[in-house]
């Protein structure tokens, strides 16, 4: 399926851009970030990371559909 990503601060600086459109067998947002994190290194694993699909925050196991929007979010500091 296709999925349009993006990413936030640390997997944007990881990864090297904020938004991609790929092809996808991952059904669920661990699982693609999963296979991202294989693919490009991330250093945080995917219980920290958030995922939001077409807007709306997901829990991991939610099933993707071609043509979403999945976005990954680590977690922030403020001060």
């Amino acid at each position: 399926m296709k999925l349009q990503i993006q990413y936030f601060a640390l997997l944007r600086e990881q990864r090297g851009l904020s938004d991609e459109t790929l092809e996808t067998t991952a059904v669920t947002p661990t699982e693609l970030y999963e296979k991202l994190g294989a693919k490009y290194a991330f250093t945080l694993p995917a219980d920290r990371v958030r995922a939001a699909v077409n807007g709306e925050f997901v829990a991991a196991d939610a099933v993707l559909k071609s043509g979403d929007t999945v976005v990954f979010i680590p977690p922030v500091a403020g001060g």
